[in-house]
């Protein structure tokens, strides 16, 4: 008995003491669904803690709309206040973004920074086109205003930023009623909201002690860290041409290892990111349809036609990666430049070896013992025998007496007798 009154004030002194902690996450990109299981665990942490509150500090261009659902799902339902916070300063809540600082039950920015700019588009900020886009842009104004009037906030204001493209600055925004303070920095955000009523998803109304409650940072893991490293769409995309370059080189010299370890390891990194990123099936297989034009390539003489079909391959699926159902922002137009002259340097390169190859003369058999070194055995005068690779030849001098021992080179075969020249 004594034992668990002891195991029971300490928890209690231990939720105790993190009820005076504030928990804080850091998004800093795009909204993928690595951030999404990173912020769902640092709010159950906040939450199975006994955390005064979770803060969210976010800097991102926007993101996936599905897991952006997902993110404000878990906000709203969260069992923690939870309080969303654009910085640093000159940071901003685009597109995804703002249904985020929306949902929080506390909504702050920096100064310099700006939210907004929601209205839904295509992976190359083109306009979504017929029903499927008026569906897409009515429901995410529905959102919108339901968030906002969940939290007090302006709903009309929260719909210009989806129909309207409607960006605010941070002085705009809380004249707005759409943040409800600005904050330098999180320590200032600590203090203003101190003593802020905020009503959870279970009806509980919780009073934020914050002024002095003590920081706590929880970093994403090194697991996540790299995912997100890697679902960046101009990094997704070096990674499958890096991973398909490397896969063809050791085709092509099987036994190396090297090359088709890495292209293996960036074809899985760069497939798990695309598919997060809800990149286009057309716009992969175009890119790997380009490899095997260049591979082709070497193996048949096309003319250079299959070399031009490979390029255009490649340009065409490296634009049309991103442009059908992602949000995000398509691949940077340097980058594909970049790809496409790299790649094709580098398959015409080994088209020039394969050539050059072809063309070199026979190096088995007869042929291969053209300009061989061999060692007089008998003197040749101009008849003898040489050592020739390994074997005894008769041999003709074409150069005059040559002695035994001397070196000669073979200057062609008749039969099987070699003619020689002194080396």
């Amino acid at each position: 008995m004594a034992l668990l009154l002891t195991a029971a004030v300490a928890v209690c002194a231990g939720h105790a003491r993190n009820a005076d902690r504030v928990m804080v996450l850091t998004v800093d990109g795009p909204i993928v669904p690595v951030v999404e299981r990173y912020l769902d665990r640092g709010i159950q942490a906040a939450e199975n803690g006994g955390y005064q509150a979770c803060v969210i500090e976010m800097n991102t261009p926007g993101g996936l709309y599905e897991t952006t659902q997902d993110i404000v799902q878990r906000i709203l339902g969260a069992r923690v206040p939870v309080v969303v916070y654009v910085s640093p300063a000159g940071g901003w809540a685009a597109s995804a973004g703002t249904f985020i600082i929306l949902s929080g039950h506390v909504a702050a920015m920096a100064p310099g920074s700006r939210m907004g700019a929601a209205h839904p588009v295509g992976g190359q900020g083109e306009e979504i086109q017929g029903a499927p886009g008026e569906k897409i842009r009515e429901d995410a104004a529905a959102w919108a205003r339901s968030l906002a009037e969940l939290r007090g906030r302006n709903p009309a204001r929260a719909e210009a930023a989806v129909l309207q493209s409607k960006s605010y600055t941070d002085a705009e925004a809380l004249k707005a009623n759409l943040v409800d303070y600005r904050a330098r920095d999180l320590e200032a955000l600590l203090r203003a909201m101190d003593g802020r009523e905020v009503k959870l998803a279970d009806g509980q109304v919780q009073v934020l002690r914050t002024a002095a409650a003590a920081v706590e940072r929880r970093e994403a893991g090194t697991v996540e860290r790299i995912l997100l490293t890697v679902s960046d769409p101009n990094i997704a995309y070096l990674l499958l041409s890096l991973g398909m370059l490397g896969i063809l080189v050791e085709i092509f010299n099987p036994g190396i290892l090297f090359p088709g370890i890495v292209g293996v390891i960036s074809l899985f990194f760069a497939l798990y990111a695309l598919g997060t990123l809800e990149a286009s099936w057309s716009g992969i297989i175009l890119i790997i349809l380009a490899f095997a034009f260049f591979a082709a390539e070497l193996f048949v003489a096309s003319y250079g036609l299959l070399t031009v079909a490979g390029i255009g391959s490649l340009i065409t699926g490296s634009l049309l990666l991103f442009s059908e159902s992602s949000p995000l922002p398509g691949i940077n137009w340097s980058l594909i430049a970049g790809v496409v002259v790299s790649f094709t340097a580098f398959f015409a390169f080994a088209l020039r070896a394969v050539v050059k190859a072809q063309k070199k003369p026979a190096e088995t058999g007869l042929e291969g013992l053209h300009k061989a070194t061999g060692v007089v055995l008998t003197p040749l005068n101009p008849r003898g025998e040489i050592l020739l690779e390994g074997e005894r030849w008769q041999a003709v001098s074409e150069d005059g007496s040559i002695d035994r021992g001397e070196e000669v080179r073979v200057e062609r075969i008749e039969g099987l007798r070699a003619y020689v020249k002194r080396k």
